[in-house]
């Protein structure tokens, strides 16, 4: 019997492509994970990544249905694999964040009377009001992002208040789309959920209330008092608090699991539903950040979790409510070119070996002689430019560099972009101040060196391949221990531990701390 006496903490992730979860004992050790993927294992839906690009390539969404059919059968494979569901006493998970799922008038009371003999998606198979949800791919909101603004007054006082401008994906500009595009299946919509708030409720059978971390990705919350902004509600849609309902802590107890698992399962009948959150909030607690750290993903594309106590809203990144701790906040910065970008320069200079990379980049000084590149090979996101540009020591721009200093000038130019960035964010280099590498990138002790000496900190690496799973199970044991009344860092004492990769140079950290100055400034050039 997987779990064997210990007490088991679950931790789900309804993420883009499939749902995944992990359990974890009292010691936080992963004792038992299974995954059930959407185009694979549920090819009925025909989602390519899990999701449907509609005619217009803006419109992206999943049947919300498959959700719930893919839950079905993740939890009878662990059934039949002889999985201990009555050795669970807390659940928890996260969600994509920005998608939402739209619940018709007496989904509530099926919830509330689910039956055990039958599987969820065929009880709930009918109660969608919008069967297809938005999700975060969703591009097609243009014309009410511009509404938004206007009415709270601009992008900046939008970000002031909830934390981001106006962006597409967010719910709140979704739910207005549907709003305007579909009056009456808004009308018929008895109840509005994130996908987070969503899996909680299946596990409640009831509504579970919107998490204030992911609530933050919505467009319409008041980062500063984790209240709704009435002004924004009312932008989007008519009645909008009502279908909604209140926020609360991310550690908030929503109740015990349904009978509907207790007697399907096994599940234990005091077995606790902890709110779930978004996957980027969860990741923040299952890399165990603390106050003044910086997580920072090198993969693909290049993504800064930071841990803020005083945030500065602006026009780029997002600010959320902390997932851990109700009195901070976590930015998130997204950089398009990340690893992709560093393998281009890699091909074209280092023969395509990242071990001659390294040594190039070892061979060449921190500052890189007073020379600076900015390479973007598709359109950044932060900040919104595209293009490769060389300045040499005396600020004139060439069109090329030697082997070294190409190598050096990608590395140098991208941890810049990061720790700029995040300061126009409010994060602020202290003593305490670590940060987080996980990525394949943040395997190249190198690469690894140049980002100590920027950001000042010692670099760590972690294993968080299941970030949003094991936060999202950490998180569970955190709320059923009263997270009003425990630090999260309590509870997680006993996780894995950081290896220290590199630590700063503080003769290197002087010469990055010139150079951002210059590099602000040919940032802003090619913006």
């Amino acid at each position: 019997m997987f779990g064997g006496g210990d007490e088991l903490f679950l931790g789900f992730d309804f993420s883009t492509q499939q749902i995944k979860v992990v359990a974890v004992n009292s010691s936080l050790k992963v004792v038992h994970e299974s995954t059930v993927n959407f185009d694979r294992d549920l090819p009925e839906f025909r989602t390519e990544g899990g999701v449907h690009i509609h005619d217009d390539q803006l419109t992206v969404t999943s049947p919300t249905i498959m959700w719930v059919k893919a839950l079905d059968l993740l939890l009878t494979r662990m059934k039949d694999s002889g999985f201990n569901f009555s050795a669970v006493v807390a659940l928890s998970g996260a969600g994509q964040q920005h998608g939402s799922v739209f619940w018709k008038d007496g989904a509530a009371k099926v919830l509330d009377n689910l039956q055990s003999d039958t599987l969820l998606h065929v009880q709930l198979k009918n109660y969608f009001s919008i069967p297809d949800s938005p999700i975060w791919m969703d591009s097609s909101t243009t014309e009410q992002c511009e509404n938004l603004e206007k009415i709270i007054g601009g992008p900046q006082k939008l970000a002031d208040i909830t934390g981001s401008r106006a962006y597409e994906r967010f719910t709140g500009n979704q739910i207005a789309k549907i709003f305007q595009s579909r009056p009456a299946d808004y009308q018929r919509t008895e109840h509005i959920s994130l996908v987070s708030s969503f899996a909680a409720s299946l596990f409640h059978g009831a509504y579970v209330p919107i998490d204030i971390s992911d609530g933050s990705g919505m467009n319409m919350m008041d980062i500063h008092n984790h209240q709704w902004c009435q002004q924004a509600l009312d932008a989007c849609a008519p009645n909008l608090c009502d279908k909604l309902g209140p926020l609360v802590p991310s550690y908030h107890k929503a109740g015990s699991i349904s009978s509907y698992f207790v007697d399907r399962y096994g599940f234990s009948p005091e077995c606790a539903v902890i709110a779930f959150t978004g996957d980027n909030p969860a990741s923040l607690a299952g890399m165990c950040l603390q106050k003044g750290d910086v997580a920072v993903s090198l993969g693909t594309s290049d993504t800064l979790f930071l841990w803020l106590e005083t945030p500065q809203p602006a026009l780029e990144g997002h600010v959320f409510a902390n997932p851990v701790d109700a009195s901070a906040y976590m930015a998130l910065l997204c950089f398009k070119n990340g690893s992709l970008t560093r393998e281009r320069v890699r091909n074209s200079v280092a023969d395509g070996s990242w071990e001659t990379f390294s040594h190039l980049l070892e061979a060449t000084n921190p500052g890189n002689d007073g020379n600076i590149g900015i390479y973007f090979n598709v359109q950044e996101i932060t900040p919104s430019a595209v293009g490769t540009y060389r300045w040499n020591s005396d600020g004139k721009a060439v069109p090329s560099f030697p082997p070294g200093t190409e190598v050096r000038a990608v590395v140098e130019s991208q941890f810049l972009a990061k720790r700029l960035h995040a300061e126009n964010l409010g994060y602020n280099i202290g003593c305490n101040s670590r940060v987080i590498a996980t990525g394949g990138a943040s395997s190249n002790t190198p690469i690894l060196q140049v980002l100590s000496d920027t950001f000042n900190a010692p670099v760590y690496t972690l294993d968080t391949t299941n970030s949003a799973c094991l936060g999202s199970a950490y998180r569970a044991k955190h709320g059923r221990e009263g997270g009003d009344k425990v630090a999260f860092t309590k509870v997680v004492k006993c996780a894995p531990a950081y290896q220290l990769a590199v630590s700063p140079r503080l003769e290197a950290h002087n010469i990055y701390s010139k150079m951002l100055e210059r590099y602000k400034e040919y940032e802003q050039k090619i913006v």
